[in-house]
C-alpha cells in the first residue's frame, strides 16, 4: 500500500514558479513539447499571477505550435492578447498568430495553381485570417520589430487572395457559368485593385461577356483593359482572333455601300 501511495505522489507539489518555467524551457529545447505544455499550464494553474505566469501563457502557444496543434496555439495567442493588451510582448502574439495562419496557407497555395483541383473546394480562410492578423499588428504596432516582416507578408497574402478569386472565376468560366465568373472578377476589381490579378480579371470578364453575347459590356471591358494594360498579352490574343462570319458580312455591306 505504501508503494502505491508513493506512485500517486506529485513530485511537483513543492516546485516554485521559476522551477516550472525552467523545466518547461528545458523540455522545449529537448523537443518534449507535451511535457513543456504540461509544465506551462500547471505553472499558470498554481501561480496565476506574476511574470512567470504571463510568460508561460505566451510561450505555451509556441509549444502547441511545435506540437502540431495550430488551433490550440492560436487560442493561446488570442488568450494572451485578451488578458494582456498592454503587455510589452503583445505585438509578438499578434505576429505569431499570423505566422500560424500563414503556415497553414501552404496547403492552399500548393493547390492554388493545380488545374485538377476544384477551385470552389479550396478554403481561403487561413489566408484571410493571416492577412487580418498581420494587418492588425501593423496598424496597432507600426514601430514593432515585427512590423516590417508583417508588411511583406501582407503584400504576398493580398495577391494570394486575388489569385484565389481568379482561379474560382476560371473554374466557373470552364463550367460555362459565365455570370458567376463575372461576379468573381468584379470582386477582384473592387477589392484587389493593386494586384497583378486585375489584368486576368478584366480578360476573364471580357471573355465571359463575349460568351453571353453582351457586346456592349464586352467592349466596355476591352476599353478598360486597353487603357490600363496596353501591352497585355490578352490584347494581342484578342486582336489576332479571326472575325466571325457575321462580322465579315457586316464589313462587306459597309464596303458595298
Amino acid at each position: 500500500m505504501s508503494g502505491c501511495a508513493s506512485l500517486d505522489e506529485d513530485e511537483t507539489k513543492d516546485w516554485t514558479p521559476q522551477r516550472f518555467y525552467v523545466e518547461a524551457k528545458e523540455a522545449m529545447e529537448a523537443g518534449q513539447y507535451d511535457s513543456a505544455i504540461k509544465n506551462y499550464e500547471t505553472l499558470e494553474a498554481r501561480f496565476p499571477y506574476g511574470r512567470y505566469a504571463e510568460q508561460a501563457q505566451l510561450e505555451v502557444a509556441y509549444a502547441y505550435f511545435k506540437n502540431e496543434e495550430p488551433e490550440l496555439a492560436i487560442a493561446a495567442a488570442e488568450r494572451f492578447i485578451r488578458l494582456h493588451p498592454a503587455h510589452p510582448h503583445v505585438a509578438y502574439a499578434y505576429y505569431f498568430k499570423g505566422i500560424i495562419y500563414f503556415n497553414e496557407k501552404k496547403s492552399f497555395i500548393s493547390t492554388l495553381f493545380d488545374a485538377s483541383t476544384d477551385a470552389t473546394h479550396r478554403n481561403p480562410k487561413a489566408i484571410r485570417s493571416a492577412f487580418n492578423s498581420f494587418q492588425e499588428l501593423v496598424e496597432r504596432f507600426p514601430e514593432s520589430r515585427y512590423a516590417a516582416d508583417a508588411k511583406k507578408r501582407l503584400a504576398f497574402l493580398f495577391d494570394a487572395q486575388a489569385r484565389y478569386e481568379i482561379n474560382v472565376a476560371k473554374f466557373y468560366y470552364k463550367k460555362e457559368a459565365y455570370v458567376a465568373a463575372v461576379n468573381r472578377t468584379k470582386t477582384v476589381l473592387k477589392k484587389y485593385q493593386r494586384s497583378p490579378a486585375i489584368e486576368d480579371a478584366l480578360w476573364l470578364q471580357l471573355m465571359s461577356y463575349q460568351k453571353m453575347g453582351m457586346s456592349a459590356l464586352e467592349n466596355d471591358t476591352l476599353r478598360v483593359l486597353q487603357a490600363n494594360f496596353p501591352k497585355s498579352k490578352y490584347l494581342i490574343k484578342h486582336l489576332s482572333t479571326p472575325v466571325s462570319d457575321e462580322e465579315n458580312e457586316e464589313n462587306g455591306d459597309k464596303q458595298a455601300s
